[in-house]
């Protein structure tokens, strides 16, 4: 047993998260995510497999962007250790942000990499009981107060 996924994209998932538990549900997930506007392109994910921190909280969060109309999107995994995101390309825009419930979230502008790919790694999160996708490239981002 990996692990469920609890995952969020849209404000009614504070009250009913969406929980994945089978690659066809992440599927079905990702394709739900991609129909919605851009200002629900971020879904953040947590796996039930990994232990909590002291405080009661996930020690992790993973969390899919998309931009369908470009085709590509990015990830970000945060273990409260390190920040890192994905090592793609460099984005035909000069600013890559996406939208988590509508508050943008900005990313590096490198970061971002084929559709196919995230949604490999979001079914790789899920089997591998929540570690950090092996499928894609990571970099590892300092926290904005340390830049």
């Amino acid at each position: 047993m990996t692990g469920d996924v609890t995952a969020y994209y849209l404000h009614q998932h504070g009250d009913a998260p969406v929980v994945v538990r089978t690659v066809e549900e992440m599927d079905r997930l990702i394709d739900d995510l991609l129909s919605q506007p851009f200002d629900n392109s971020v879904c953040t994910m947590y796996s039930s497999a990994r232990p909590d921190r002291p405080n009661g909280f996930p020690d992790h969060e993973f969390a899919v962007a998309v931009n369908p109309e470009d085709a590509v999107g990015g990830l970000w995994f945060d273990d409260f250790d390190a920040n890192w995101y994905t090592l793609g390309t460099p984005s035909r825009h000069d600013q890559v942000s996406y939208y988590y419930m509508e508050s943008e979230r900005d990313f590096p502008h490198d970061s971002e990499i084929p559709l196919a790919l995230v949604r490999q790694a979001a079914r790789e999160f899920l089997v591998s009981g929540g570690q950090r996708p092996t499928c894609v490239s990571w970099q590892r981002v300092p926290p904005p107060d340390l830049r």
